[in-house]
C-alpha cells in the first residue's frame, strides 16, 4: 500500500501540467478581494482560512478553477472567483506563492512529525512525505500542496472534510483515502507538527 501510494505519487509529479506563470505586481493589486480574509501577504488572520502565502502555484490555481466550476464547494469563494480570468488567476498566484509563510508559535508536536514522517503502519496511513516532501513545501509538477506553517485548524477541518467527503477534489481521491485512516488524535497531531513548520 505504502509503495503503490509513493509511486503514485510520483507519477503524478512527473505528468502533471505545468502552471502558466503570471504577474506577482499585477497580482498583489487584483488580490486585493482576497486580502480580508487571506491577509495582505496571504498568511491569513485566522484558522478558517487558509494561509496562502508560498503555496505551490499549480494546487492553487486548480483550487481557484474548482471554485469556478464547482468542483470544490464554497458559497464565499465560489462568488469571489467567478469572473476571474486565467490571467487574472495566473497573476494571483504568482503574488501568493512568491510571499512568505509565517509558521504558528508553539511546540512541535513530535506524534505528528513522527506520522507525517513515516506514516502509522498499523493503520495504513502512508507517510504524508512521500506527497508533499521531508519538509512539507509540497510538489508544485504534481499540484501537491505546501503544509508547513499551515494554520492547525484549517489543516484539521480540510483533513475532516476529505475523512466525511465533504471535500472531493484531490487528485484520484488520494486524501480521501488517507484521512479515511486517520483518528482524531492523528488529525489533531499532524495538523500542530505542520503550523510550526517554516521551511
Amino acid at each position: 500500500m505504502k509503495g503503490s501510494h509513493l509511486a503514485l505519487c510520483m507519477l503524478l509529479g512527473f505528468s502533471a501540467n505545468a502552471t502558466a506563470a503570471g504577474d506577482p505586481a499585477a497580482g498583489q493589486e487584483k488580490s486585493a478581494m482576497c486580502q480580508g480574509c487571506h491577509g495582505p501577504d496571504g498568511n491569513s488572520f485566522t484558522p478558517e482560512w487558509p494561509s496562502l502565502a508560498g503555496q505551490v502555484p499549480s494546487y492553487l490555481s486548480k483550487q481557484l478553477r474548482d471554485y469556478q466550476s464547482g468542483a470544490r464547494k464554497d458559497e464565499t469563494m465560489t462568488s469571489m472567483v467567478e469572473g476571474l480570468s486565467e490571467e487574472d488567476i495566473a497573476d494571483i498566484v504568482a503574488y501568493f506563492s512568491s510571499q512568505k509563510t509565517k509558521a504558528e508559535e508553539g511546540k512541535s508536536n513530535s506524534k505528528g512529525r513522527k506520522l507525517y514522517v513515516g506514516g502509522n503502519r498499523y493503520t495504513n496511513v502512508p507517510s504524508c512525505a512521500g506527497c508533499h516532501g521531508p519538509n512539507a513545501v509540497g510538489n508544485d509538477p504534481a499540484g501537491f500542496p505546501r503544509l508547513a506553517g499551515q494554520k492547525a485548524g484549517y489543516t484539521s477541518k480540510a483533513l475532516n472534510d476529505f475523512r466525511t467527503e465533504a471535500r472531493t477534489n484531490d487528485v484520484n481521491g488520494i486524501m480521501q483515502g488517507v484521512a479515511a485512516k486517520m483518528s482524531d488524535k492523528d488529525i489533531a497531531a499532524v495538523s500542530e507538527y505542520l503550523a510550526t513548520l517554516d521551511k
